[in-house]
């Protein structure tokens, strides 16, 4: 079975909680299935990094590769080719902090396996395949001095710094992930509060409610989740209310969004009614949509 789901671009100053989040994906996802579970095991037995104590792998992997990485190691590769990283994530996280630090090479490979869920590796005599099937999760700061857009800070970047390095992430590798969430420095009252939170296991019990949902709609659609919806499923099931496709035109044209970015939005925003339990998409859940599309109002290549 495939596992799709939404990938996610976390923009914030350094020490404002990026990597803590992205450590805590996998905790709010839902359980391995048996059958993902022997996956799991297989690959990274193959790899020599199964746990022979713990025998079967029952938690989703989590992959954070320095940014120096090769592109053999991340995408797999070498003469006689073994699983690179995102292979090693497979049903899990690939995290890569630093994005636009990632040499353009690997970045650029990275869109083959998002859209296929695999890799195929070819030599002289013969080609391999690897499965491949991660959520992608990325992590930058807003321009190279990491102080732009903050209130206490002042960004020493020029437009041409801040145009530079985010060009490193190309549009069509930028188009593939489906959130921006935009991280800010924590303030002190936030830090020292006492007020009590939702817990990880509240969230995944809302997360697993919601794959139910998915489940049962795409029964008989041959996908699995919003994330895998092709155009035409996505005119079948986020059909919008009046208010709904008025609020979606006006940030389409004023905002310049791009027609992936249109399909983007409308797949977030049947995942956020879903986590809500509603059967509708409501103005609410596509607000909260355009918003994680932060940075197709930017400058990108």
């Amino acid at each position: 079975m495939l596992y799709c789901v939404h990938n996610i671009l976390l923009i914030g100053p350094p020490g404002s909680g990026k990597t803590m989040l992205a450590k805590r994906i996998p905790t709010i996802m839902p359980d391995l299935t048996l059958e993902e579970m022997l996956e799991v095991t297989k690959i990274h037995s193959v790899a020599g990094n199964s746990p022979i104590r713990e025998g079967i792998m029952t938690r989703r992997p989590f992959r954070h590769p320095h940014h120096s990485i090769s592109n053999a190691a991340l995408i797999g590769g070498g003469s006689i080719p073994k699983a690179g990283e995102i292979s090693l994530a497979h049903q899990g996280v690939l995290f890569l902090d630093e994005l636009p630090e990632f040499r353009r090479d690997c970045l650029e490979a990275l869109r083959q396996p998002l859209e296929d869920s695999f890799i195929r590796i070819s030599r002289a005599n013969r080609s391999f395949l690897f499965p491949a099937s991660f959520t992608l999760v990325c992590a930058m700061n807003p321009c190279p001095c990491g102080a732009l857009g903050q209130l206490k800070s002042a960004c020493r970047c020029s437009t041409t710094q801040v145009y530079k390095y985010r060009s490193k992430i190309s549009g069509p590798l930028l188009d593939r992930i489906d959130i921006h969430i935009e991280v800010p420095q924590a303030r002190y009252q936030e830090l020292s509060s006492n007020l009590p939170a939702e817990s990880s296991e509240q969230i995944k019990e809302r997360v697993n409610k919601a794959r139910g949902i998915q489940r049962e709609r795409f029964k008989n659609e041959g996908i699995f989740c919003n994330s895998q919806m092709s155009h035409k499923q996505i005119k079948k099931f986020c059909v919008l209310g009046k208010e709904e496709d008025k609020l979606l035109k006006m940030a389409m044209t004023e905002l310049n969004f791009s027609a992936r970015a249109y399909d983007k939005i409308l797949k977030v925003s049947r995942t956020i009614a879903d986590l809500a339990e509603s059967e509708q998409i409501k103005t609410e859940h596509l607000s909260e949509a355009i918003q994680y599309r932060s940075l197709d109002r930017e400058f990108f290549v």
